[in-house]
């Protein structure tokens, strides 16, 4: 019968040419010698920013707390930063929430980002650029996501103003029908959210990863519901591999180890792991029944994450090998253990 196809082998992820040359990868960073980003050339990072995964507190580390010969220009009372090229005020290396601001969407997805970004980065510095992009993005366990998002929407929080841009158009209000009506789904109960089958919290992390062109967008009538999730589920795993960094919101110090190594830049001071938060509380208690429909319904972004942490192991070992003055302490070591030893 022969051997299974891989997830890269699928027919339409195959024919895939959304990922142009002009997006570097992991894997192209370490075949190029001696790789250095060209931060006074043409290469830009773009974060990726998904909801409640720690991307926050990593996009005002991107801002604040690199070791550049220009630092972002951050202003107090200001959210955004200006973060030029060394000697060049009007070019600009980091397209993120705190530097150009939401400028293809509010937490804009890959399919929004790769068919924006460069039309984007040409209106903010005025001129047409031939430019390198680094997609980055941070991933976290799904469980504590997915309940850390459901906190966040019962006091309030809504991005309806996320467009949702896909195939040239945005979804109708019949292919991504509202869960709640007024202004917001504040002091929304646990089943209520769960309930909703349009939540889009529910494989945020796939859902946000994935080229979803190749599922007709929104428009859920295109293919069988198993199909859209196998789709959906290999098309965020190719994406995650073809990124040039993610890190894993659980992670800090092996986040900031492989950044600091993948791009030769180096944050300030180091990230803090926060053991404790509001997902955590949540999550003891709620019920054992309760748990179980969060994991069913998140079933995609489990195998993702998965999937991330074996290839963030991949990642280090590779950057060992490529690197003869690659060191890490004994607690670096230790946590890159810890991430083979954690449930999901």
């Amino acid at each position: 019968m022969g051997k299974p196809l891989s997830f890269l082998s699928h027919p339409l992820i195959g024919k895939s040419d959304m990922y142009r040359m002009n997006k570097l990868s992991f894997e192209d960073m370490l075949k190029e010698p001696d790789f250095e980003f060209d931060i006074k050339g043409s290469d830009v990072i773009v974060f990726l920013h998904i909801q409640k995964t720690g991307g926050t507190a990593f996009g005002k580390h991107l801002v604040k707390n690199l070791a550049l010969e220009q630092p972002c220009s951050c202003k107090k009372g200001r959210k955004k930063c200006k973060c030029s090229r060394p000697h060049s005020e009007d070019k600009l290396w980091l397209f993120s929430r705190y530097s150009t601001g939401w400028k293809c969407g509010l937490h804009a997805d890959w399919t929004e980002l790769t068919n924006c970004v460069d039309s984007a980065m040409d209106q903010t510095e005025r001129k047409s650029s031939k430019r390198r992009y680094f997609y980055i993005s941070l991933l976290r366990d799904p469980i504590s996501r997915f309940l850390s998002e459901y906190k966040h929407v019962q006091r309030g929080a809504t991005w309806k103003t996320a467009r949702h841009l896909c195939g040239g158009r945005l979804p109708t209000k019949e292919e991504l029908p509202s869960c709640f009506d007024g202004k917001d789904w504040s002091d929304v109960t646990l089943e209520q959210f769960l309930s909703c089958k349009s939540n889009l919290a529910m494989n945020r992390q796939t859902r946000m990863l994935a080229d979803l062109t190749l599922v007709g967008c929104y428009n859920e009538t295109v293919m069988t519901k198993r199909q859209r999730e196998v789709m959906m589920l290999a098309s965020a795993k190719q994406n995650l591999q073809r990124m040039a960094f993610f890190g894993l919101c659980e992670f800090q110090k092996l986040t900031q180890y492989l950044f600091e190594n993948t791009f030769h830049l180096q944050f300030l001071q180091p990230f803090q792991q926060l053991n404790e938060t509001r997902s955590s509380a949540t999550l003891a208690e709620i019920s054992k029944e309760d748990l179980q429909r969060v994991k069913d319904l998140n079933r995609l972004d489990l195998e993702l994450y998965n999937f991330a942490k074996s290839l963030l192991m991949q990642r280090f070992t590779q950057l060992k090998k490529s690197n003869v003055n690659y060191e890490i302490e004994m607690e670096g070591q230790r946590i890159i253990d810890q991430i083979f030893e954690s449930d999901t």
